[in-house]
């Protein structure tokens, strides 16, 4: 959620004429996020936040659309697309496709309690469920040949050590067989600033635009990567085995993990932090140009990667 697309208050004051949403009042860029611009749109009506679409075609985004209208329907709390006076939710700004949502209560918290992290394994439990009656499917943007693609890309910029540790991470997560386990609708991207909290109350869920067809377990793994460590401290970074506990424990009461998902849960946890370590290096070697962008550290992910093989190590897996 940076700013790559540069809109200034009188043209995005001509362009809502189209919608029944009120005048503008302000405009302000969002800072967070590395891969969309995105944009706080006040009118004298409500508060809405217009994404700008860095790298997807005006043809992939009606799953997104549809999504997050369908979950919304469902009573997942997350953002509901604003269409126009015919209808029409997504338009073009600057040449790129452009959507309005609904913003939802709160803010993101950068350290979460115990209660937090359980809301948030609860509603993802509730996402899953909620997108098993979802008819379209689409397909992991971060999938293996991403990931075998991306690591070709960044592996000059490594040292020998990392070269090593990434090839034989690859290596055995192409060596799984992972056809056993639930898929389904994911959200792909469940971090911490895509996670409102009005206090203590989970607002909802947003930022859909990774969410796909896929394992639902990686998904659950890619939450327990960021919601259950250790965010402050001498532990930082850590896993919080208890923060973890009330993550599953919440998530299972809706929708318990097979004895198939316990058999592989660490290795997609190893899969989820070699996801984000992989797109973390690439965004560090090869940044996109934008105002207010963030670059994240690449050595976040491949620490909490090392814990797990350390884990596998120890029990002989």
């Amino acid at each position: 959620m940076s700013v790559f697309t540069t809109l200034t208050e009188d043209e995005v004051a001509v362009w809502l004429q189209q919608f029944d949403i009120g005048h503008l009042q302000a405009l302000k860029g969002i800072a967070a996020g590395i891969t969309n611009t995105n944009y706080f749109v006040i009118t004298d009506k409500n508060r809405y936040v217009l994404t700008i679409f860095e790298k997807h075609t005006l043809d992939e985004l009606p799953y997104f659309v549809d999504l997050m209208a369908h979950l919304a329907a469902h009573g997942v709390p997350c953002p509901t697309p604003v269409a126009d006076k015919h209808g029409v939710s997504l338009h073009l700004l600057h040449g790129k496709p452009a959507l309005m949502v609904s913003c939802l209560q709160g803010k993101d918290i950068a350290i979460p309690d115990i209660e937090q992290v359980r809301q948030v394994g609860a509603t993802l439990a509730q996402l899953h469920l909620a997108g098993m009656s979802f008819t379209r499917q689409s397909v992991n943007q971060r999938d293996e040949d991403w990931r075998n693609v991306t690591a070709q890309q960044v592996m000059p910029k490594l040292s020998e050590a990392d070269q090593k540790m990434l090839r034989a991470e690859l290596d055995y997560q192409h060596s799984l067989n992972v056809s056993e386990l639930p898929s389904g609708v994911v959200h792909g991207d469940l971090f911490r600033d895509n996670v409102l909290f009005d206090g203590e109350k989970l607002g909802g869920f947003i930022d859909f635009y990774y969410a796909c067809h896929d394992i639902l377990l990686y998904d659950v793994a890619i939450a327990v990567n960021e919601w259950c460590l250790h965010h402050n401290g001498p532990d930082l970074g850590n896993l919080d085995e208890e923060k973890m506990q009330a993550f599953l424990d919440a998530y299972q009461r809706l929708r318990p993990l097979s004895a198939q998902e316990w058999k592989l849960w660490l290795a997609m946890l190893r899969r989820a932090a070699l996801r984000f370590w992989l797109s973390r290096l690439y965004d560090f070697y090869f940044p996109q140009d934008g105002e207010l962008t963030h670059t994240k550290d690449p050595n976040h992910f491949k620490k909490i990667l090392q814990q797990y093989l350390d884990m596998a190590e120890d029990l002989g897996a």
